[in-house]
């Protein structure tokens, strides 16, 4: 019995050994997220608000650029521009959108997944593409302006300045808007419609009282998300702003046009801030939406009703056919020889040996980063998630790490490539009266800088995809390993990421498509050895190489097509269960 007491302690101490160890490695690997966290958002952004309040010569000048920018009516105009198009836009992506969500949760119509899967169409493709595609139908020589070459009588909606834009960013904020909205409505509890018909509410009254109330802070996100899509947009502001300035082609002139990067760095941060305050209202929306989501809610089955289900089913014919022909008319334009001269099909657009913007060189390199991106930033993203979710100690240290891992999704795009500029292009930095030389410069205008704008740019999204999938899994498995003596990082390998692999996958295809469609950031970062796709696209277009310019985003759009399917064949076998063994 003695020699038992004993040797009880002496079993015990390899253990707690073992655990005091695993301890020290989470609070380092911690401590490293929230130093990659610190280098590659805070200071970056810190050194944009720095280059802001300095003249070109680096003085301080305190706020004297930003009075100049307000004194100035062609910069400051551009605020009310972005506001109005925005806020446009949100109203008209979002109504679409809840419409079109309600349509494929709340009636029995045929082709569900199919016309969800044409809604998700914008997001395989580069927002040039959207304000390419309007030139070709609403044009001075477009489809619809010429009543299709002179078939028909023609109109012209005035294309070029906001109404151009509007179209363009409602067709890319409203797959954001389908997706948001159409959680909400997956969650409302059935009890609530059933307490409402045995009182005998009318459709109408019930969609007021129960339907709207029940998905409010979804539509609230849906309305913020929108906004912030609209609000720090580049890409189709470009191709169909003409005159009509926005903060986001103010910046792209400032610092490409006039090489203007002081005011550059003031328009970032006048960008910066309204999207921030949209964030910051957002998440705390999110928190209440959390909050009210009942343990035992019943879900909602919809029951066939023949004159709501046909109204329904035609409006998402409707909206299906609109942007099947918004982007099989870019597909057309790029085949054409000559438009609206020569209508013969062939792929001459597609040699871009004669065209700059670096050609099938650019495109290559394109899925080149986007691979890079998505490879590296999943393990990032999805390691840094387990860490900080699966962590029982350091809740301080936690709950700083999640902070940093949800701000960039308050960061434009734009802002962080400008950022990027400045902070990795430093030669160093007089601290104190002590000059420390940047040890980080050697990425500036290489791959790594462009996998790594990536990755900031897209990371909060993935953070929570990750954080959500790990929050399904019981704790029970780190409890057990702990107690077993099972190191974390081998439960991590072989527990954690094979039951979570079919959300590692969706975070993977993230990062590649919207890597692989994305030109704010990386359009201030990429270099002459490093053309990419969606930059080519843009360079294109300036020099008014229209029909090339579509022919790249519609190689953009094949490539994200093809990873997509490429993903639906990786997750067709994978459960969300355990390796047989464990």
């Amino acid at each position: 019995m003695s020699q038992l007491a004993i040797e009880a302690p002496l079993e015990r101490l390899p253990l707690s050994q073992t655990i005091d160890k695993e301890l020290w490695i989470r609070r380092l690997l911690i401590g490293l997220v929230c130093l990659w966290m610190l280098v590659v958002v805070i200071l970056p952004i810190f050194q944009l608000l720095s280059k802001s309040l300095m003249d070109n010569a680096g003085n301080f000048v305190g706020f004297a650029n930003y009075v100049h920018y307000f004194k100035t009516p062609a910069l400051s105009n551009s605020i009310g521009n972005s506001l109005f198009v925005s806020i446009l836009t949100t109203l008209i992506a979002v109504g679409l959108g809840f419409l079109y969500a309600y349509a494929l949760t709340r009636t029995t119509i045929p082709g569900k997944a199919f016309f969800k899967g044409l809604a998700m169409m914008p997001l395989f493709a580069p927002t040039l593409l959207n304000g390419i595609s309007l030139v070709y139908l609403f044009g001075r020589k477009g489809l619809f302006t010429t009543g299709f070459f002179g078939t028909i009588p023609g109109f012209d909606i005035h294309l070029y300045g906001p109404v151009g834009i509007i179209i363009s960013e409602v067709l890319f904020a409203f797959p954001q808007a389908v997706l948001i909205l159409s959680i909400a409505l997956n969650m409302t509890d059935a009890r609530l419609y059933e307490a409402s018909d045995s009182l005998g509410a009318s459709k109408i009254k019930t969609f007021f009282t129960v339907t709207i109330p029940g998905i409010k802070y979804g539509l609230i996100s849906a309305v913020f998300v929108c906004f912030i899509l609209a609000f720090t947009d580049f890409g189709a502001p470009k191709v169909v702003g003409g005159n009509f300035n926005i903060l986001s082609t103010d910046i792209y002139k400032q610092v490409i046009g006039q090489q203007n990067f002081v005011m550059g760095a003031v328009v970032s941060v006048v960008l910066l801030i309204p999207t921030v305050i949209a964030f910051i209202v957002d998440r705390i929306v999110q928190r209440k939406q959390v909050a009210i989501i009942a343990a035992k809610s019943v879900p909602l089955i919809p029951k066939p009703e023949r004159l709501k289900d046909t109204l329904f089913l035609t409006y998402c014919a409707f909206i299906a056919l609109l942007i099947v022909g918004f982007y099989s008319t870019s597909l057309f334009a790029s085949l054409v020889k000559v438009w609206p001269y020569k209508l013969n099909l062939g792929f001459w657009h597609y040699n871009f040996s004669d065209m700059g913007g670096g050609g099938y060189a650019a495109f290559f390199n394109s899925i080149r980063m986007a691979f890079y991106s998505a490879a590296f930033g999943t393990v990032i993203t999805f390691s840094a998630a387990y860490l900080i979710e699966k962590s029982r100690q350091m809740r301080v240290l936690r709950e700083i790490s999640y902070f940093l891992s949800i701000l960039p999704l308050a960061l434009p795009g734009l802002v962080i490539g400008l950022s990027y500029i400045f902070f990795f292009n430093a030669k160093g930095w007089s601290i104190a009266g002590m000059f420390i030389p940047n040890p980080l410069g050697f990425l500036y205008a290489t791959m790594g800088i462009l996998v790594m704008s990536n990755i900031v740019h897209f990371y909060s999204v993935s953070f929570l995809t990750a954080t959500t999938a790990l929050k399904q899994l019981d704790k029970e498995f780190e409890i057990v390993s702990e107690s077993m003596g099972v190191p974390f990082y081998k439960t991590f390998v072989c527990v954690t990421v094979p039951v979570c692999m079919p959300a590692i996958l969706e975070i993977a295809m993230y990062y590649f498509v919207n890597s692989m469609a994305t030109v704010s950031a990386v359009i201030f970062l990429y270099s002459a050895n490093l053309p990419l796709a969606s930059v080519a696209v843009a360079n294109m277009d300036d020099a008014g190489d229209i029909a090339p310019a579509c022919a790249m985003s519609i190689l953009i759009v094949l490539a994200n097509l093809l990873a997509r399917m490429l993903f639906g064949l990786a997750t067709k076998g994978v459960k969300n269960e355990p390796r047989p063994g464990w």
